[in-house]
């Protein structure tokens, strides 16, 4: 038998809700990462496996998918053309997924990425520096995320933002997947951009985590012992324009963007809003504590360099650098992936508890599901409620942000 796009389509709007569910976990747990090159059409009415394809499109019952890879689609293939007879059976124990994140309007998070390989794709340069800018801005206007800082090194970045609408997972995708986009365009390249491992989203509880967590951010390039002073950074830095009040502006890039394309601005500012909890100062207290925070990190990082004889590698040594080389320190691995920052014993372990709540009736409601039960989701389910349409409870059922 044949497979193509439009078999395959047919066959799977033809299964048990149990099992399209199951389906769509397993394709969205695939597809997870493969967001770095250019959309290509579906190869309709062609052997899928006989076409080179870097993404191919396809629908799960009523349920539109975005991008799965041709490994997603033989993935599909095997299980229902009966030779895979467990249909996505095991996901839900499988130890390679995540726990699932309950994403809640309100919530402020620390988020960081890496690039594949620890490789300088993201080094400073006016093209890049632009295009960050450009795409963050972008995607925070059209999900209505707000950028609290941001702080970039040549091989990750790190951002704090507050998920007014609870749609953190959106504003993740659109940005990564455009700035990916247009490093590969840049750099010639075709392969992943970012690494393998998910986006890391740390929620921050208090205000003082919210503040702690930016001066990590804006300082990083420092405490890295790149540079001597946040203002020496090459690429994007945030303090400047928290301290004049002012936005970052970019326009629109020239590589990858179409300039034709009308729905996209030509110029484009990104904001950063007040850190939560810190409504009450005015701009000068609040500009003063932020500087006051980074500074004490600067002092730190020269006192450490004094110690133990570190030298910078300076503002021309990060210019000089190639784009496609990499740090030749050992990475640390298999260590921790926190979920929660709280200075706050008592705060910490309520959040804690919180999201254990929220993972536990998650776990119950889909085994109901899957069970030809009825099953209501708890609030924050965001995947399956997007993906495969499934219940949820209403928001006033979880508990609200700290």
């Amino acid at each position: 038998m044949t497979l193509t796009a439009q078999s395959i389509l047919e066959q799977i709007r033809t299964l048990p809700p149990a099992d399209r569910l199951r389906l769509v976990e397993q394709v969205v747990h695939d597809m997870a990462s493969e967001v770095t090159t250019p959309r290509a059409a579906a190869p309709s009415g062609k052997d899928l496996t006989k076409v080179d394809l870097p993404f191919v499109r396809f629908a799960a019952g009523t349920t539109t998918m975005r991008w799965a890879s041709v490994r997603s689609f033989e993935c599909v293939s095997y299980r229902i053309s009966g030779r895979g007879k467990q249909l996505a059976r095991g996901v839900a124990d499988n130890p390679g997924m995540s726990l699932p994140r309950a994403i809640v309007p309100g919530r402020r998070y620390m988020i960081t990425r890496r690039c594949s390989e620890r490789r300088f794709f993201m080094r400073p340069g006016r093209e890049t520096n632009n295009a960050f800018i450009y795409c963050l801005a972008l995607a925070a206007r059209k999900t209505g995320v707000s950028i609290v800082c941001v702080g970039t090194l040549s091989n990750h970045w790190h951002g704090i933002v507050v998920d007014k609408h609870g749609r953190l997972p959106q504003f993740l995708e659109h940005f990564h997947k455009l700035f990916a986009k247009h490093q590969n365009a840049l750099r010639g390249r075709w392969e992943a951009f970012w690494a393998s491992e998910q986006t890391s989203v740390v929620e921050l509880v208090k205000p003082e985590d919210v503040l702690g967590k930016m001066v990590y951010a804006i300082a990083n390039p420092v405490t890295s012992h790149l540079v001597a002073r946040v203002h020496h950074w090459p690429g994007v830095e945030s303090l400047t324009a928290i301290d004049h009040n002012v936005p970052l502006t970019a326009t629109k890039p020239i590589r990858f963007f179409d300039p034709e394309n009308g729905d996209l601005p030509d110029v484009i500012d990104m904001h950063f809003r007040r850190a939560p909890g810190f409504e009450h100062l005015s701009h000068v207290e609040y500009s003063k504590l932020l500087r006051d925070k980074v500074a004490e990190a600067e002092e730190k990082a020269a006192a450490e360099r004094r110690e133990k004889g570190k030298k910078l590698l300076g503002r021309r040594g990060v210019l000089s650098q190639h784009w496609n080389a990499r740090p030749g320190t050992r990475e640390p691995r298999r260590g921790l992936s926190p979920r929660v920052a709280c200075k706050n014993t008592w705060a910490r372990t309520e959040a804690l508890q919180r999201n254990q709540v929220f993972i536990d009736r998650y776990r119950d409601a889909r085994a109901d599901h899957l069970a030809g039960r009825e099953a209501i989701f708890p609030a924050g389910t965001w995947w399956l409620h997007r993906f495969a349409g499934v219940k949820c409870a209403e928001a006033s059922a979880t508990a609200p942000p700290s």
